[in-house]
């Protein structure tokens, strides 16, 4: 399911103080296996694309990645098919891989490392781990700095502006919102935004339409991507609702927010300023 999907990219097991669970090697890796889509888009932000010869679906940024061969998907990976490619490193996702199938590639002796970030800051982490694996170390000190002084920017920003009532839409049927640790949370929480369901159990809780109603959000997020089309709850029928009686929605490129990549901070700074954008109308109205 397209939901379980979204919530697998956002845990991680910390180890060693670290993201990754890392034995670095010797030589800078060659030969690289990247098991999931915001991986690829670390290593070519860091210059060391050219180095992927295996990934898996769904890794289609930047446009040079749709041409990576295909090892798997997040339901199952393809082991012959891996360890044909003789990868130097395989880079996993703790969650988003079949456990199984990565124990199966440390059992053939390949050396596997687990990724995932949990917080916001631990991409830059991640980058920099990436750095010292594949010899870019100045590429991605350069990448974390920016991740760190663009997340520092607008905390600034907006934590101390005026809280706005919103609701996530992460998908439309069953009805699913975001809360406790989940990834688009943190943005809210660093966007000024106020989530009437933040405190829910689980990371992506199901909600019901009544409770949305009685939370009375003034803005509607709706998370969306040109390479992943969904649909979208039509509100036209509770106006009774602020956002809908105002139409105050957000549609952000899930691609951005929902992907722990360098290129988060360019939609996390679009979401900020479509919530700001409605903080600024209710300011107007009161």
């Amino acid at each position: 399911m397209y939901v379980l999907r979204i919530a697998c990219v956002l845990r991680i097991v910390l180890c060693c103080c670290a993201l990754f669970a890392v034995k670095v090697q010797a030589e800078p890796a060659q030969r690289i296996v990247a098991l999931s889509p915001h991986l690829v888009e670390q290593l070519y932000s860091i210059g060391v694309g050219d180095k992927i010869v295996g990934t898996t679906d769904h890794a289609d940024y930047p446009g040079a990645a749709k041409n990576i061969p295909r090892v798997g998907n997040y339901a199952q990976l393809q082991v012959e098919k891996i360890l044909a490619l003789k990868p130097d490193l395989v880079l996993a996702w703790t969650d988003g891989n079949p456990p199984a199938d990565v124990n199966k590639l440390r059992q053939f002796g390949l050396h596997v490392v687990d990724s995932n970030p949990l917080q916001l800051t631990d991409i830059a982490k991640e980058l920099r781990i990436l750095g010292q694996l594949t010899g870019a170390v100045d590429a991605a000190e350069q990448q974390a700095l920016l991740m760190e002084q663009g997340l520092a920017e607008l905390r600034q920003t907006y934590s101390t502006k005026e809280k706005v009532v919103v609701f996530y839409e992460l998908w439309q049927q069953p009805l699913s919102t975001v809360a406790q640790k989940a990834w688009p949370q943190q943005q809210l929480e660093l966007c000024g935004a106020s989530n009437p369901f933040a405190t829910a159990i689980g990371d992506y809780p199901q909600v019901s339409l009544e409770h949305v109603v009685a939370s009375q959000p003034q803005l509607i997020i709706q998370p969306v991507s040109v390479n992943e089309p969904r649909a979208l709850l039509d509100w036209s029928r509770w106006a009774a609702i602020p956002a809908v009686k105002y139409q105050q929605f957000s549609q952000p490129d899930s691609d951005l927010v929902h992907r722990t990549t360098s290129r988060m901070l360019q939609g996390v700074r679009q979401l900020c300023a479509d919530i700001d954008k409605t903080r600024q109308f209710f300011a107007k109205k009161s």
